[in-house]
């Protein structure tokens, strides 16, 4: 028997699906392909690889901690418990993250039900697969060889000459095969030069070794990593399900990618006693990296259109059209991306779609929300949706979940209405507690003590209507709070 820990690798950002992926709301937490996240397609995936010959725990999920609410979210609607959600105060790239969940998986830490040496099955939360059969026929396979203490890779069959991707050159052509080396995204001529010789797989970013392995290998080859992310471990925090490391200590560690770190250089240095195989993965396998990925994915018309939301086409071809919140149409276009949301259009070439990138890196020197936040932002509470805004007033949708509740709070520089649109909200306001229902409202007054609770069991949704001088949201001061911000989210304040 065979036990394994999957471990989700799931703080990537997602730059290239913008203005549908933010920073505080990337693309492992949207459904780009069918009614679940991609975040929860890569959980369900390897919790579902339960067998006569393995055993898996709860999954260990890595994520920022920016995002821990929405992972927790997300596990609670696909009915999975994680091992622990190893909470990166900032990024350092997926050397240690793999590092982290590697010492997770040894130690005594939520999870781990008391194997010393687990095999990690290790997946980016951010990629689709088609064939979940083929899927895990090549996990269980894989299992097998890093059983034994091999690293192992998991290659996926081009069929195309692609350049957005790395790839993994390899000798052999049975079902496990020897890497010779992995290689940097080539240009055009040299993709179609791989996809002819037939020995190049793309490079996928999954993995299944042992938790030893991985972490005598990274020792050997990068052990300033390996000693920083130790002694972020040594430093961290528990809270429930949550594992902080040391924040001060994460921030010393080199960023570097687990291919850069260990895969790379253990085919160079042979003698080094870490030999890294591959079995090729035929799954229909895609990482969506651009809206392009996301069309070749996507159900198409006779004309090769996709839509997603409230579409039209006419006289158009082999064009990806997503809406979210009105109806889009398209007519006369020839291989276009256009994203509408309530904040952001993108119009592009669809098979310029990689530069979209530059787009976001604009918005971001230019400090503009876009690049960040969407207009809906999730909390753990529910969410809100800034509907329209002007000089001293805000007006917001709000909905809190069932049981939810917002912090005992208050503002210095805003008074807020409250209009209640469907459920029961209970309110404090001061020293009072009322229950609103439909077609309801109150008034919080500037600098009031307040809190907004949703006590039933149907959603609670609410029209606020903010007014005053200045309505930025560092203006909170919470007293106390449910989910734990009170020291770990304190604003810095108005300017």
């Amino acid at each position: 028997m065979h036990h394994i820990v999957p471990v989700i690798l799931a703080g990537g950002s997602g730059t290239r699906l913008w203005p549908l992926s933010r920073a505080l709301y990337p693309k492992q937490f949207l459904a780009l392909a069918g009614t679940q996240t991609l975040f929860q397609q890569a959980v369900l995936r390897l919790t579902g690889l339960q067998g006569d010959a393995v055993s898996a725990a709860p999954p260990l999920v890595v994520g920022n901690e920016e995002h821990r609410f929405m992972l927790l979210e997300q596990l609670r609607e696909i009915k999975v418990g994680a091992g622990a959600l190893l909470l990166e105060p900032m990024g350092r790239n997926t050397a240690p993250a793999l590092t982290l969940a590697a010492i997770a998986a040894q130690a005594a830490e939520p999870g781990n039900s008391g194997a010393a040496d687990p095999i990690m099955v290790v997946t980016p939360a951010d990629q689709t697969v088609t064939d979940a059969a083929a899927f895990s026929a090549a996990l269980l396979a894989a299992i097998e060889v890093a059983a034994e203490g091999g690293i192992v890779t998991l290659g996926i069959v081009p069929d195309r000459p692609e350049t957005g991707f790395g790839y993994i050159h390899s000798e052999g052509r049975g079902p496990v095969r020897q890497v010779k080396a992995f290689v940097e995204k080539p240009d055009l001529a040299t993709a179609q030069r791989y996809l002819a010789d037939g020995g190049y797989a793309w490079n996928s970013g999954m993995f299944v070794l042992r938790a030893s392995v991985w972490l005598a290998a990274l020792s050997h080859f990068r052990p300033d990593i390996a000693t920083a992310t130790r002694a972020a471990w040594v430093g961290r925090s528990t809270d429930a399900s949550f594992v902080r490391p040391d924040a001060k200590a994460f921030a010393a560690i080199p960023s570097e990618s687990i291919d850069y770190a260990v895969m790379e250089p253990s085919p160079a240095q042979p003698d080094a006693g870490f030999t890294v195989k591959m079995l090729p993965l035929a799954a229909g396998w895609s990482d969506l990296g651009a809206w392009d990925a996301v069309w070749q994915v996507s159900e198409r018309d006779a004309d090769g259109n996709a839509g997603h939301g409230d579409t039209m086409f006419e006289n158009s071809r082999n064009t990806l059209v997503h809406a979210t919140s009105r109806l889009v149409s398209a007519v006369g276009l020839d291989n276009v991306i256009v994203v509408e949301t309530p904040d952001a259009v993108l119009v592009a070439d669809r098979e310029r779609s990689q530069e979209v990138k530059q787009i976001v890196a604009r918005l971001q020197k230019s400090e503009r929300s876009e690049a960040s936040l969407p207009r809906r932002v999730y909390r753990p509470w529910g969410w809100y949706d800034s509907v329209d805004a002007g000089p001293r007033f805000q007006v917001k949708r709000i909905c809190v979940k069932p049981g939810g509740r917002l912090s005992l709070q208050m503002h210095h520089h805003r008074a807020e209405h409250w209009i209640v649109v469907s459920g029961t909200a209970e309110v404090t306001c001061g020293d009072k507690t009322l229950l609103l229902s439909e077609n309801q409202s109150t008034y919080i007054p500037l600098g009031q003590t307040h809190r907004l609770a949703n006590p039933g069991k149907l959603p609670l949704e609410l029209i606020e209507v903010q007014s005053g001088s200045y309505l930025g949201e560092d203006d909170i001061v919470r007293f106390e709070d449910t989910y734990g911000r009170v020291a770990a989210d304190k604003p810095a304040g108005p300017p």
